[in-house]
């Protein structure tokens, strides 16, 4: 998908990194003023393969069972996202873009393969890829909260037309929602990832480069069989 010193983009165009750098590797991109602007929305998933999600879930429900529920949250986070207004719906899998059909229709969700290193690198490289296809507005969230509404994500949108940043914290001390109006890379570095301290972290960040930022309700992201069980008890399901 990239070449020394070139990138694809979605719609074909071209991207130039500046000095021949992936985005993974923090090369700076140029951008093209034929872009217009957009709201661009960033999905973080894998393929729902048996032992290869939910590994958490799996520990005390088996594999098939938490392969279930992880298709039940692929198919919330997919309305979600339909059913939110925007001009841009990216998919990244962690696992390379199947070949078969996905249930995710290629006409509203552009498909692509996440980048290789850490969570903070996939994300940094899929949001510098948004701004320079000339996204104004790009969130990104996973495939893991049920919870999340077209509400929260609407709103979301609109508030980066007067702020930095926007994000939505997740019970577990991470956050199920990240958005911003410019490009900030600091978001992505000196993050313990998959820890309780993520969120904690990503505040100080925005509190040393003075951002202003929107919080959105505190959510539950489903990794345990806790979770699930919490959930289904919240929800009468």
């Amino acid at each position: 998908m990239r070449n020394s010193g070139t990138g694809i983009l979605p719609y074909g165009h071209t991207l130039t990194f500046v000095g021949g750098k992936s985005p993974c590797l923090e090369g700076r991109l140029t951008l093209s003023p034929l872009f217009p602007p957009m709201d661009i929305l960033l999905i973080f998933a894998k393929k729902p393969v048996p032992g290869q999600v939910k590994t958490r879930l799996a520990r005390t429900m088996g594999n098939e069972r938490a392969t279930d529920i992880y298709r039940f949250l692929l198919e919330k986070t997919r309305q979600v996202a339909l059913d939110t207004p925007m001009d841009r719906r990216w998919l990244f899998y962690a696992d390379g873009v199947p070949d078969e059909d996905d249930g995710w229709p290629t006409d509203l969700f552009e498909k692509y393969a996440q980048c290789p290193g850490d969570l903070g690198e996939r994300m940094a490289d899929a949001f510098q890829r948004a701004f320079a296809a000339g996204g104004k507005h790009v969130i990104i969230i996973g495939s893991d909260c049920p919870e999340l509404t077209a509400e929260i994500l609407n709103e979301a949108f609109d508030t980066l037309d007067t702020c930095d940043a926007i994000i939505g914290p997740a019970s577990d001390g991470g956050y199920y929602m990240l958005g911003m109006s410019r490009f900030i890379p600091e978001l992505f570095q000196g993050i313990t990832w998959s820890t309780p301290a993520v969120l904690d972290q990503t505040f100080e960040v925005f509190d040393r480069l003075r951002l202003d930022y929107g919080i959105f309700p505190t959510l539950s992201d489903i990794d345990t069989e806790a979770d699930w069980l919490a959930y289904r008890m919240r929800n009468h399901a």
